[in-house]
C-alpha cells in the first residue's frame, strides 16, 4: 500500500509540475464556461435601429422614447425616405427600420387604428425574429396603458417584412457559417500537418538548407492547397444553392475572388500554427480545438456579436471568420459589390499578409 501511495503522490507532484497540464485540467473548463456563459444569451441588448417617422407627433415621439428607453435598442439615425434603408441594411450598420405612418396620432384618435411597418435584416434569422418580437412586445405595452384610459379599445397594426429572407429559413445563416468553419480548419488543419509530418520526417531540414527563401517554401506548401479548398468551397455553395435554395445575388466573381482570399488566410494561419508544433498531433490538436470553438462561439455564425459583452466583443474583432461570413451573407444574400464589404476585405487581406510574414520570420529563425 505504502508503495501505491508513493506512486499516486508521484503522478500528484508530476501533474502540478507540469504547467500545461494544468492549464488543460482547469484553465480550460474556466474559460469554456465563461465564454459560452456571456456568449449564449437569449436576448438582445443594444441593437441599433432606424427610425422613418412620417408623422412626428407625440405618439410616435413616445414610442420612439420607449424603444431607447428599453436598453434593447439604439438609433443609429433617422431616415428621411424608405429608399435609405435598402442601403443601411447593406452596410450592415443596422438590423431593423421601424416606420410610423402618416397622421399615426390623428389615425389613432379618430379611427383607433395605425400602423408601423418593421423592416428586419433576416440574414439572420434567429436573430430578426428576437428583434421583431422585442419591437412588438414593447408596442404592445404601451398600447394597454393608452386603452386602460380609453373607453374604445385601440390597435396597433404591425406588419414585418424580413429583408433578404422573406420565409426565414435558417440555411441562409448556417451555409455561409459552415462554409467559415470548414475551410478554417480543413484548410488549417492541412497545411499544419503537412509541414509538421517533413518536420518529423527531417525533410524540412532539407528543405530550409535549399536556394528556396522561406517565402518560396511558404507558397510553395500553400499553393496546392489554394486549388484543393476551392473545390471544397465550391461544392458547398453549390450545394447551397441547388439544395437548400441559397441565392446568390452579388458577383460570382467577387464571391469566389473573396472564398480563395479566405482560404489563402486560413492556410497561412495553419502554417504559422505547424512552425510552433514538433508533432504532428499537436499540429492537429491546436489547428482543430484552437479554431473550432472561436469560429463558432466568436464569429457571429450563431451568436451576434452585438448581443456579446464589450471584451467579447473587441476579441470577435481578430476572428478571421467573423469577416468572411459578413462578405458572403453581403455577396450571396444582399448583393452587395466591394463597395460596402472592402473594409472587410482590407482586414483579411492585412491578417494574411501577417500571418505569412511571422512563418516566414519563424523560418527564417530555424536558418539562423
Amino acid at each position: 500500500m505504502k508503495q501505491f501511495l508513493g506512486f499516486v503522490k508521484k503522478e500528484f507532484i508530476h501533474i502540478f509540475r507540469d504547467v500545461k497540464t494544468l492549464v488543460v485540467l482547469f484553465g480550460l473548463p474556466v474559460a469554456q464556461i465563461l465564454i459560452f456563459g456571456f456568449v449564449i444569451r437569449n436576448e438582445i441588448e443594444d441593437v441599433n435601429i432606424a427610425i422613418l417617422d412620417k408623422s412626428k407627433d407625440q405618439v410616435t415621439f413616445d414610442l420612439t422614447g420607449r424603444l431607447l428607453a428599453s436598453g434593447f435598442f439604439r438609433i443609429d439615425r433617422y431616415l428621411v425616405s424608405e429608399a435609405e434603408a435598402d442601403e443601411l441594411f447593406k452596410t450592415g450598420r443596422i438590423r431593423e427600420v421601424v416606420i410610423f405612418g402618416e397622421n399615426f396620432a390623428e389615425k389613432l384618435e379618430r379611427e383607433n387604428n395605425a400602423s408601423i411597418q418593421l423592416l428586419a435584416d433576416a440574414s439572420d434569422p434567429n436573430s430578426a425574429r428576437m428583434i421583431v418580437s422585442y419591437t412588438q412586445a414593447i408596442f404592445a405595452s404601451y398600447l394597454e396603458e393608452m386603452n386602460r384610459e380609453s373607453r374604445i379599445p385601440l390597435t396597433i397594426h404591425a406588419p414585418v417584412r424580413m429583408m433578404y429572407n422573406a420565409d426565414l429559413k435558417s440555411a441562409f445563416m448556417f451555409v455561409p457559417g459552415t462554409m467559415a468553419l470548414v475551410l478554417m480548419l480543413v484548410s488549417a488543419m492541412m497545411t499544419s500537418i503537412s509541414i509538421t509530418r517533413e518536420k518529423e520526417t527531417g525533410t524540412m531540414e532539407a528543405l530550409l538548407v535549399s536556394p528556396l527563401r522561406p517565402v518560396q517554401i511558404i507558397a510553395g506548401k500553400v499553393t496546392p492547397y489554394i486549388l484543393l479548398s476551392f473545390i471544397n468551397a465550391a461544392i458547398i455553395i453549390l450545394m447551397g444553392y441547388f439544395i437548400f435554395r441559397l441565392p446568390i445575388r452579388g458577383s460570382l466573381l467577387l464571391l469566389f475572388g473573396e472564398t480563395v482570399l479566405f482560404i489563402s488566410l486560413a492556410l497561412s494561419l495553419g502554417i504559422m500554427i505547424s512552425t510552433a508544433s514538433k508533432t504532428q498531433v499537436v499540429a492537429m490538436f491546436v489547428a482543430a480545438f484552437a479554431l473550432l470553438l472561436p469560429t463558432l462561439l466568436l464569429s457571429g455564425f450563431i451568436f451576434p456579436v452585438e448581443n456579446m459583452p464589450k471584451i467579447l466583443q473587441w476579441l470577435c474583432q481578430i476572428m478571421p471568420p467573423k469577416y468572411f461570413i459578413t462578405i458572403i451573407k453581403n455577396i450571396m444574400l444582399k448583393g452587395t459589390g466591394l463597395a460596402e464589404v472592402w473594409k472587410e476585405t482590407l482586414i483579411l487581406t492585412a491578417m494574411l499578409l501577417f500571418f505569412l510574414g511571422v512563418s516566414a520570420v519563424r523560418f527564417k529563425v530555424r536558418l539562423q
